[in-house]
């Protein structure tokens, strides 16, 4: 057999295989064939999906919203009515747009890619720049996809700014832990060590003994010893957001977020304490044509009766 005719054979079986797959889709959705049939072409866009419009939805408590990639820039420190010192993360938002988006149809899943910062072309690997390319949208730093709802969906190109949030609601923000390298079982495990006096030469560091005698004979597996501590992706659940500020893409968050400053961290809405849908712009914030982001004021959460900054 020719490379032509195994070339026309595998094209033809990706046809069948494509027509499977829209099939399917179909038939999760609760859609027949004569259904199928009777949409207008309208409403299709010329790739063969739905099409997605950036305009503002109604939210259902089965809504799920893209994330946001947000840089740690350090901390700060706020007191409360009682003097209590309470530590504050400040996160940056650098310029995040939908760089991507996955459709049922195409991908067999439905997210949003999402692209934060700059990078020069010099620097990025001819892949990722056929990418961007292929996109229509610039060159950005970091990637990160969010897995979202149907009716989440939003075109190439949407930006997301601070506002995607809303002052007072809980986010789960991740992050890649802050690397300290080979450490002792003191450090790691916060192991109490060996006696300081009395015979303990040289040992007393020591996390004593690992194993047992010939039954089993053996260390086992998860034991807690000395090795590589830090440098991991963790996520810190329902972190409160005390403040946000447009003009500056920017977002104050109570307590500590993983990462050291300058690192990239995930922000998304909490999964456990999740916001209430009603006040959150869904599927995210239009700036309207007659606002300028710079000038708007931060905008700070409603502390009501309660102290936020003492409430567990």
């Amino acid at each position: 057999m020719s490379a032509a005719s195994r070339g026309l054979i595998s094209r033809f079986r990706f046809l069948s295989l494509d027509s499977t797959r829209a099939f399917q889709s179909f038939s999760r959705a609760g859609f027949s064939s004569s259904t199928e049939a009777a949409l207008s072409e309208e409403d299709h866009d010329h790739g063969g999906g739905w099409i997605i419009e950036a305009k503002p939805k109604i939210m259902t408590p089965s809504s799920r919203r893209t994330g946001a990639i947000g840089i740690k820039c350090g901390m700060t420190a706020l007191w409360d009515k009682w003097g209590k010192r309470v530590p504050i993360s400040l996160l940056w938002l650098d310029d995040n747009i939908v760089s991507q988006v996955k459709t049922m149809e195409k991908e067999g899943i439905t997210s949003l890619q999402i692209g934060a910062g700059q990078k020069k072309e010099k620097h990025l690997t001819k892949p990722e720049i056929g990418h961007f390319r292929a996109q229509g949208v610039p060159l950005k730093r970091k990637l990160r996809e969010f897995p979202v709802t149907e009716d989440a969906l939003l075109p190439v190109g949407t930006p997301i700014s601070v506002r995607h949030f809303v002052a007072g609601q809980y986010v789960d923000v991740t992050g890649i832990t802050r690397g300290k390298g080979f450490q002792g079982g003191m450090k790691r495990w916060g192991f109490s060590g060996m006696p300081a006096s009395h015979g303990a030469s040289l040992s007393h560091r020591s996390i004593g003994s690992t194993g047992q005698r010939d039954a089993p004979g053996k260390v086992f597996k998860g034991k807690k010893m000395p090795g590589r501590m830090g440098g991991k992706q963790r996520t810190v659940k329902n972190v409160w957001i005390y403040k946000i500020d447009p003009a500056r893409n920017l977002m104050w968050v109570r307590g500590q977020v993983p990462g050291a400053e300058g690192n990239f961290v995930f922000i998304k809405d909490a999964v456990y304490n999740k916001p209430d849908h009603s006040i959150l712009p869904f599927p995210t914030f239009f700036t309207p044509p007659d606002e300028d982001p710079s000038m708007l004021e931060p905008m700070v959460a409603d502390l009501g009766d309660v102290d936020p900054f003492m409430a567990e």
